[in-house]
């Protein structure tokens, strides 16, 4: 099973998703990148990544709206970002990213369903993973989107064409300048548009009892409103 895989199950995660937890990820994610940069998407691009992420998982404007509003008006909030590591079922590699107002309780309900859900909350993974943009799309080839990446001479890894999916890979630090670029050369409609992180080798086939395993503990991390994105390196 190929790199499109990890784009098609991303995208069907989102759409299981509630709606309610959904949201309320993306307003903080907004209201964090327009606290740290400001409130103009066009001179923040962090703000305006996190912006067109939201839109992608279809989070309404209001929300969007609220969020840079609250964090351009002298809201007193604010929200510290942490990253857990852990070992989940089938020896399954998990990183967890949080986003919360309250450390003690993200900490202790993250490693409470790692521990109720066959994992280990004291894995070590993270040199497993690296950090990656990743845009995925139909309707071009691979000559067109490399020839319209050299010429507005952005930097990226690896343009693959796959299961009829166009993807582009491209360093972390690159998101804002591949999506325009891409952006300028005509894509409109991303399956994926997102900086993530990605095994660096490749990811683990699992027994059906491991996949069943796993897929409950991700669904009970997803439950959880301090949890911003899990990554994993197994195929299920």
């Amino acid at each position: 099973m190929g790199r499109a895989h990890e784009v098609r199950a991303s995208s069907m995660a989102k759409t299981a998703a509630k709606k309610s937890t959904t949201n309320g990820r993306a307003a903080k994610e907004i209201y964090m990148a327009a606290k740290a940069g400001g409130g103009d998407p066009n001179a923040n691009l962090a703000l305006r990544a996190v912006i067109d992420k939201a839109k992608q998982n279809q989070v309404p404007v209001d929300v969007i709206q609220r969020a840079i509003k609250r964090a351009t008006g002298g809201d007193a909030e604010n929200y510290l970002a942490n990253r857990y590591e852990a070992m989940g079922p089938g020896n399954t590699a998990i990183i967890i990213d949080a986003l919360t107002s309250n450390v003690n309780r993200a900490s202790a309900s993250i490693k409470e369903v790692i521990n109720k859900n066959h994992g280990n909350p004291e894995g070590k993974v993270a040199f497993m993973f690296k950090d990656a943009s990743i845009f995925a799309f139909e309707n071009k080839t691979v000559d067109e989107v490399l020839e319209g990446l050299l010429m507005h001479e952005v930097d990226v890894d690896d343009v693959v064409e796959e299961d009829g999916l166009i993807i582009v890979y491209a360093p972390f630090k690159s998101f804002a300048a591949v999506k325009k670029a891409l952006d300028a050369i005509g894509v409109s409609n991303y399956l994926t548009s997102e900086q993530k992180m990605i095994p660096i080798d490749s990811y683990v086939q699992l027994s059906e009892e491991h996949k069943s395993q796993l897929q409950t503990l991700l669904n009970k991390l997803d439950d959880l409103e301090d949890v911003q994105n899990v990554y994993h390196n197994a195929i299920i």
